[in-house]
């Protein structure tokens, strides 16, 4: 049989507008839970809901009216001490340190994680996935972590996929052997 994974992006809020590091507390704004409300029942249905531990996350969850349990190991990347400061403060007070984070994916942020330590961490539990349909609503950054474990992509290729909010990213395989599905906004077909 085989693993059907939908991973849904969340709602559209300030710290995705900002392009903020997200820090776990940040919501999605009117707007963006309006727009699962209205996409709530588009989704197929599924075994089992799982979500990333963030706040949107969860309230994105709500707004499509999904019920799951929380997975520690889809967590967003670790920015370490950038948490919750918008990617231009960074850059003016650190602009090479955020070079370097953006072109090497072995550098992690000041005590944080890489992206080839998330795309590892994803990859473990994309690995796990049982056979049926899960649905998962996960950061963006679990989204391009499993889509390159998924297709055996460089870590280098992260940054070079963009995952917009409220978007509907499937695998599906068996034996470790994954297709993809790209972004398909929720609602639509």
């Amino acid at each position: 049989m085989t693993s059907r994974l939908v991973l849904v992006s969340p709602a559209i809020g300030p710290a995705l507008r900002e392009a903020r590091f997200y820090d776990g507390s940040s919501s999605i704004d009117e707007a963006g839970a309006a727009r699962a409300r209205a996409a709530a029942g588009t989704l197929p249905d599924a075994a089992r809901v799982v979500l990333s531990p963030g706040a949107r996350c969860r309230e994105t969850a709500e707004a499509l009216r999904l019920r799951g349990g929380v997975a520690a190991e889809l967590g967003p990347l670790d920015a370490g001490r950038w948490r919750g400061r918008t990617l231009a403060e960074v850059g003016s007070a650190e602009g090479e340190a955020v070079a370097r984070w953006l072109a090497d994916p072995d550098c992690a942020a000041p005590g944080g994680e890489s992206v080839r330590e998330v795309c590892a961490r994803v990859g473990r539990w994309l690995e796990s996935v049982p056979e049926g349909r899960t649905v998962a609503v996960v950061e963006p950054e679990v989204v391009r972590a499993a889509v390159v474990h998924a297709l055996g992509l460089p870590a280098g290729a992260f940054w070079r996929l963009d995952v917009a909010p409220l978007t509907a990213t499937e695998l599906s395989g068996r034996a470790g052997r994954w297709n993809l599905r790209l972004g398909r906004p929720l609602g639509g077909e």
